[in-house]
């Protein structure tokens, strides 16, 4: 008998009175389940094999695993959505720590990968602009940009995380919680504008962006930070104008779109970080009980890194 404990949220902004940390007794495993433990946590989970009555997850292998905030899991490979288990692939190093598999090497960094290879279609000698670009997106987004023969312009909402930026080798960075004009600092950090646009927080930066692109820009919406905890939805003016006029092409994606491309993109990534061209920053937080604390801190944007909960 395997019990497992499992955190539940109810409704309104998360705070930790919002959590509540259950037990419950697992099911005996059927052909075809698995058995997984947590080892670290993030959104998108990582986890060990136990258990298993399915031969493509031997016990002891490593998976990635969308299961929820749980210390144990019993499920079955795939399910009515797609995949739940995805297992890491056998070529990871020894010496690259499989907690980034959560981070620059796995969901967050094939987001990124994808929106610029995909979405946008970067070029060299073009003019990349990331909002939340110290997160474990857009950090990503930069070096991609970077090896790729960019140059790059990221914003983000603190000094410390300005610095970093500079660090990872974004060519301007700032802070827009302390400049006067969003669109001015935009202008000063590129006058030329921008070729893409990599969207990650929405509200008025979005409508700010929009104003600095160049002709026939292209708009990556991967996420809008500023808007998921709303009880009322923002309203930005009407955008039209510039859309038509600037001839501008948005569009929204999901990474999952090219699932089929993980473990090949996976494996580039991994030689880009053993070439020295990929830099990853965690803040780990360690033990199950502390996780509704390490997720308050990542929406409240507190550290520098993905946010991960070491089991």
């Amino acid at each position: 008998m395997v019990k497992a404990k499992t955190w539940i949220l109810f409704e309104g902004f998360p705070k930790e009175n919002n959590f509540e940390l259950r037990e419950e007794v697992l099911p005996e495993l059927q052909d075809g389940d698995v058995l997984v433990e947590a080892v670290y946590l993030s959104v998108d989970p990582y986890m060990r094999v136990v258990k298993s009555k399915d031969p493509a997850f031997p016990e002891g292998c490593y998976v990635v695993a969308n299961c929820g905030w749980r210390t144990h899991t019993v499920t079955k490979a795939k399910g009515p959505a797609g995949p739940i288990l995805a297992r890491i692939v056998s070529e990871w190093p020894s010496d690259i720590s499989m907690s980034l598999a959560l981070g620059s090497l796995g969901m967050p960094g094939l987001t990124a990968l994808y929106g610029l290879e995909e979405v946008c279609k970067i070029q060299p000698g073009e003019t990349i602009l990331v909002s939340a670009a110290a997160g474990a997106v857009g950090a990503m987004v930069e070096q991609i940009c970077k090896i790729k023969g960019c140059k790059v312009v990221g914003s983000a909402g603190g000094d410390d995380k300005v610095a970093y930026l500079k660090e990872l080798g974004f060519d301007q960075a700032f802070n827009y919680k302390t400049v006067s004009s969003l669109e001015e600092a935009l202008k000063n950090a590129s006058p030329e504008g921008y070729d893409c646009y990599f969207e990650n927080v929405g509200g008025p930066f979005f409508t700010a962006a929009l104003k600095n692109m160049k002709p026939g820009g292209r708009i990556a919406v991967c996420g809008a930070i500023a808007n998921y905890n709303d009880t009322t939805p923002q309203m930005c003016p009407y955008p039209h104008h510039e859309i038509i006029t600037r001839q501008l092409k948005i569009e929204g994606f999901m990474v999952r779109s090219w699932q089929h491309k993980d473990a090949e993109s996976i494996k580039r990534m991994l030689k880009w970080m053993k070439e020295g061209k990929l830099k990853a920053k965690e803040v780990v937080t360690v033990g199950f009980e502390n996780m509704p604390a390490a997720f308050i801190r990542m929406l409240k944007g507190d550290g520098l890194g993905k946010a991960i909960v070491k089991v």
